[in-house]
């Protein structure tokens, strides 16, 4: 590649449509908006979702249940996969770092080790003390 293979970017030369410049220009009179009709008109716009006046589909659709504004979510891991992993989870990836993280006691602890967590199950507690290991609960 030097200076004389380098080329602009398609379309990047084009030039921008000037509307409303008369008729010589190919886009005079109604400036492309065609004749009459909502969007030949200035200030013409939509609310978000609707469809030309029938039931709009957030609307159409029944409403169930409800959204509990305070549940909390945890990122969750099971023992099996802290077994296998013998560094910090947020940097292995398993978790995120935004959510509190909760323990399970899918799988088997063979080794004792130190688990920090905000929450742990029954059978987690269980299975990392069996183990010979600590758990510490983080606020």
């Amino acid at each position: 590649m030097n200076l004389s293979t380098i080329r602009a970017p398609k379309k990047s030369t084009e030039k921008k449509k000037r509307v409303g410049r008369g008729m010589g220009s190919g886009m005079g009179k109604t400036s492309t908006r065609g004749h009459k009709g909502q969007w030949s008109r200035s200030g013409a716009r939509l609310i978000r979702g609707f469809e030309g006046g029938q039931m709009p589909l957030h609307r159409r659709v029944p409403k169930r249940g409800f959204t509990n504004i305070f549940r909390e979510e945890y990122d969750v891991v099971n023992l099996d996969r802290l077994a296998t992993l013998d560094e910090v989870l947020k940097k292995a990836g398993v978790v995120n770092g935004r959510q509190p993280v909760k323990i399970l006691g899918n799988g088997e602890l063979k080794t004792a080790i130190t688990v920090h967590a905000h929450k742990f199950s029954k059978t987690a507690q269980e299975k990392i003390t069996k183990a010979g290991g600590k758990f510490e609960v983080l606020q």
